[in-house]
């Protein structure tokens, strides 16, 4: 274990000083405008006032983030925070339930905690807002951004991060008790039926003026704390099953951005691999655990303290990824390190096409 552990220290170390060289080099924004889709691994505070459980506006989460506790399901910044260093904005781009006007045309957050591609994933556990709501809220803020005669062909050359999937098997088909999916489709059907319906959203995306899209594919939620205790691993350390259905999901990304691309006029749809970022040759690295004490099966018990050498933790709950985590996402989303990180180009190519 421990030459293992020093090989992913100097990884660790490595993807940090490649994180400061970017950020070092970033001035002036590369493109005119971000907006983020997805769920609770981009939510940067939407759900704050939802009524539902998808929420986490309170310590330890933001430990580390300098405006403390906004929302992010994270101890500092999420991964879509930190691409938007990368692309050299110098504030964070706002939530929709906050954002004013003035801020609409440099991009928005519309990420939900506990949403989905499905309308009915996380509707277990309160409001969310789904990812055809979301899109929904979009194309408002075009609208918008036309009556207030801003130059809307600028979206054309704007970064779309869309991160979302997740959900429909943790708070979906993973949830027989609550949901018909896992009765009525096969995992492979399953699959099948969230990409069609994800293709659909995607084409809706385009038609609103988003051509530069990284879609980001599902982590391996067979590794998380949340799904280990609550189905067993046999002592491995992943529940393999789960990363078995949501490895189906992903296997099909890379033709759906293909046939994306191919279809459409001037898109370019770009696939980030989460799996070949934190889970190389399908290892578990750094600690595993949960960073914080939880008050039910994933959240922290407010104002609780967490684990002292975050850096060390692969998640702060038993679901989300440290700051550190969501570094290494984006340091190799933005500029990929190994030809599987991404396909068919990282991010820092996709601002330059």
């Amino acid at each position: 274990m421990a030459p293992r552990f020093g090989l992913l220290a100097l990884v660790n170390v490595f993807i940090v000083l490649l994180y400061f060289r970017i950020i070092i080099v970033s001035k002036e924004p590369e493109v005119p405008c971000y907006f983020i889709f997805g769920d609770s691994m981009v939510d940067s505070g939407n759900n704050n006032q939802l009524l539902t459980n998808w929420k986490v506006n309170y310590p330890p989460y933001g430990i580390d983030f300098p405006e403390g506790d906004t929302g992010r399901f994270t101890n500092g910044r999420t991964s879509a925070d930190i691409i938007g260093e990368f692309l050299g904005f110098d504030k964070f781009i706002p939530p929709y339930a906050t954002a004013k006007d003035a801020q609409f045309n440099k991009g928005i957050n519309y990420a939900s905690g506990g949403s989905g591609i499905r309308e009915e994933t996380g509707s277990h556990m309160g409001d969310r807002i789904s990812l055809d709501r979301q899109l929904r809220r979009h194309s408002s803020i075009v609208s918008r951004l036309f009556h207030l005669q801003e130059n809307i062909t600028s979206l054309k050359k704007c970064i779309y991060l869309i991160n979302i999937g997740s959900n429909d098997y943790i708070n979906n088909y993973l949830v027989p008790d609550k949901y018909r999916t896992s009765r009525k489709y096969t995992v492979d059907q399953y699959a099948n039926v969230l990409i069609r319906k994800y293709s659909r959203q995607l084409k809706r995306l385009y038609k609103l003026g988003g051509r530069k899209v990284a879609l980001f594919g599902l982590t391996q939620i067979g590794c998380t704390p949340l799904e280990v205790k609550k189905f067993g691993s046999n002592g491995k350390p992943c529940v393999e099953s789960i990363n078995d259905a949501v490895n189906l999901f992903n296997d099909r990304l890379k033709p759906l951005v293909d046939d994306l691309n191919n279809d459409n006029p001037d898109a370019r749809f770009t696939f980030i691999n989460i799996t070949s970022i934190l889970y190389p040759q399908g290892e578990v690295s750094l600690r595993v655990g949960p960073c914080c004490k939880l008050k039910d099966d994933w959240a922290c018990i407010p104002n609780s303290n967490p684990c002292s050498i975050r850096s060390l933790s692969t998640f702060f709950d038993a679901l989300h990824p440290t700051e550190l985590s969501n570094i290494a996402i984006a340091t190799r989303s933005y500029n990929a390190l190994v030809p599987t990180d991404t396909y068919p180009y990282d991010i820092q190519h996709l601002t330059q096409l």
